[in-house]
């Protein structure tokens, strides 16, 4: 049993990752998980939307955080409802939202806008990439992946503009860190 006065001078416990930060993760995966659930029809398959919300939370989060938002939200969003590529999607989508949140927490301080730019682009070429070759992978024919490509880039490219869009626009960042810190 702490005496009172004891408790009274133990320091608390101050981690970055609070309980608010793990609820923005949730959150953030919950609309990972949402957007995985349908697609717009294109010719040939169809357009996941879910690239906006995992940037997004790459452009807001720390890595760990963005990683968690991207690997696991899309995971799960494969898993209830096409779980053939789910795998794919843990992977490429985790690094992908990792990449962009390292490159525009750490690289070009100086000029925001600039690393945004960058972080995005990787992301893009990691999500276009990854996916490619594991569709590749996954249907063991190379050609099902050349088909897909053209879908893959734009539903990157949907990412890479609305993304930023949503944080610079609407200052979804500033929002989020003011509910991390128990501020808003």
């Amino acid at each position: 049993m702490i005496h009172e006065s004891a408790a009274e001078t133990m320091p608390a416990a101050h981690t970055k990752h609070n309980t608010r930060w793990l609820t923005i993760c949730g959150l953030f995966m919950a609309i990972n998980v949402g957007l995985s659930s349908f697609g717009l029809p294109v010719p040939g398959g169809h357009l996941y939307l879910n690239d906006i919300v995992i940037v997004t939370a790459a452009l807001i989060l720390d890595p760990a955080g963005a990683f968690l938002v991207g690997d696991v939200g899309a995971f799960l969003g494969d898993f209830f409802f096409y779980p053939l590529p789910m795998f794919v999607s843990l992977v490429t989508h985790g690094l992908q939202a990792m990449a962009i949140s390292y490159i525009v927490h750490n690289c070009f301080k100086e000029n925001r806008k600039i690393a945004t730019l960058i972080a995005v682009l990787v992301g893009a070429v990691i999500m276009v990439v990854g996916y490619s070759l594991g569709r590749a992978y996954i249907y063991s024919t190379p050609a099902y992946a050349w088909i897909k490509l053209p879908y893959e880039i734009l539903q990157a490219l949907f990412g890479v503009i609305c993304g930023p869009f949503l944080v610079w626009k609407w200052k979804l960042d500033e929002m989020v860190k003011k509910m991390i810190d128990g501020k808003y």
